[in-house]
């Protein structure tokens, strides 16, 4: 019984499903109508994540067949394997970019959207050998910038910043040519494996590494120059977010960094809005920037007052006077 002396709507079990079904259903249509400057995906499906994180195993598996690809690929079978890899990687890749382009071509005719959706497929598909180029020069990289690193095999296969950047590569290209969702998922992906958060629209150049990598974030309008390298902890974020006149944030406009050629930024550093990093320039572990430094700058953190203390005479005094007593007595005693 309910407290007005009603009884109570589940009549059978523990709820009412077919109440539970209609309210939820009223809740939907309700956020719908609300939102019909951005309505929901749902009529057609959505783009979906674990069908991307497979896809994106494939790729990974084509683009380095020796390295990431299965065990039983060899070089005399690897052009088969990448033939057959990227004909099914591909077929559902351009599934995935149609579900997409459903949404967002709303209204379209059919033939519009998959016209739309082959055009990118096939985009994407040429770009992958200048791809794999690109990607070679980021392996390179991590070989020549980690002493710790003995091959650059060991490089492709260990580093958790060599997949958060090939990942990258490949969501970027996608984020270009039209398909920023199914981007960002693949970038998300990463994320989730690797704790490198970079938005597909970032633009990187060549020869790109992160050292250990955990904590790294890059803005979706930042720009890295050529030979950059970032430490564990390195943000490029955005100092502000602008408003229009419905209080709703303003979308893809310029405000995360510039990071000019061959700059290094050391772990921690946390680097704001839409300012300029001089080439050659070194930043130093934790340092707070928000504004511009020119070329050949170094940008360190001011010297911290600090003072030194056995710990062991702060933390238990008692013992430190026991190891005085035994040795002025010429004893060992046992503390």
């Amino acid at each position: 019984m309910t407290a007005e002396g009603e009884e109570d709507p589940v009549v059978e079990g523990y709820w009412d499903l077919d109440r539970l079904v209609s309210d939820l259903g009223a809740v939907r249509t309700r956020w719908r109508e609300a939102q019909q400057h951005h309505a929901e995906y749902g009529a057609e499906g959505f783009p979906s994540r674990a069908n991307l994180a497979k896809i994106m195993s494939s790729l990974c598996g084509a683009l380095f067949p020796l390295r990431l690809g299965p065990s039983f690929v060899r070089i005399h079978n690897e052009d088969a394997f990448v033939a057959q890899t990227l004909q099914t990687a591909l077929s559902r890749l351009y599934g995935q970019i149609r579900l997409e382009l459903l949404y967002a071509m709303h209204g379209s005719p059919a033939a519009e959207i998959d016209r739309e959706a082959s055009q990118i497929i096939g985009n994407f598909a040429q770009s992958l050998p200048g791809l794999r180029e690109l990607l070679d020069t980021d392996v390179e990289a991590a070989f020549l910038g980690d002493p710790a690193a003995r091959s650059v095999d060991e490089v492709l296969i260990c580093y958790p910043s060599m997949l958060a950047i090939i990942h990258h590569r490949l969501a970027h290209r996608l984020y270009d040519l039209g398909a920023p969702l199914v981007a960002r998922i693949i970038s998300e992906i990463a994320h989730s494996r690797t704790g490198i958060d970079i938005h597909p629209g970032a633009t990187i150049g060549r020869s790109f590494f992160i050292d250990h990598g955990t904590g790294v974030v890059i803005g979706e309008t930042a720009i890295v120059g050529d030979r950059v390298r970032l430490y564990q902890g390195v943000t490029l974020g955005a100092r502000s977010f602008p408003a229009d006149e419905r209080g709703a944030l303003a979308k893809a406009l310029p405000r995360h960094p510039i990071i000019e050629d061959d700059v290094v930024i050391y772990a921690g550093a946390t680097i704001l809005g839409r300012i300029i990093i001089g080439s050659r320039s070194v930043i130093g572990g934790n340092v707070w920037l928000t504004d511009s430094v020119p070329a050949n700058s170094n940008v360190r953190q001011a010297k911290a007052q600090y003072e030194v203390t056995s710990r062991v005479e702060v933390s238990a005094p008692h013992r430190v006077h026991a190891l005085v007593d035994a040795e002025r007595d010429g004893f060992a005693e046992n503390i």
